[in-house]
């Protein structure tokens, strides 16, 4: 069992059957304490998109225990909210600039 992490960002869990296949992967989506994995099937990678790669160890936990797993709606919402705040940030601070106002 590996995990890929992918050049825009993205974390897949699943087993690696051949070079660039990934079979029964699943995108690991992570929003501060909570998670979910969203089922994703098979996949073809190409090895340009791959950041990262390493094998799972099964004996260990693969999450500390503070994160929470929620259901995929849930984990939308909550990607939608760090979206939407991360674009609040960024505006005010153009306008701090635009203002000139430290």
């Amino acid at each position: 069992k590996l995990v890929v992490l992918l050049g825009d960002g993205r974390h897949l869990l699943g087993l690696l059957r051949s070079f660039d296949q990934f079979e029964g992967a699943c995108e690991r989506v992570i929003v501060g304490d909570l998670y979910c994995d969203i089922p994703l099937g098979l996949n073809i990678i190409r090895g340009e998109n791959v950041v990262l790669i390493g094998e799972m160890d099964m004996e260990k936990e693969e999450l500390p225990s503070h994160m929470t797993a929620v259901s995929t709606v849930e984990i939308k919402r909550a990607q939608k909210a760090e979206r939407d705040a991360t674009y609040l940030k960024g505006s005010m601070k153009n306008i701090m600039e635009f203002l000139d106002i430290d």
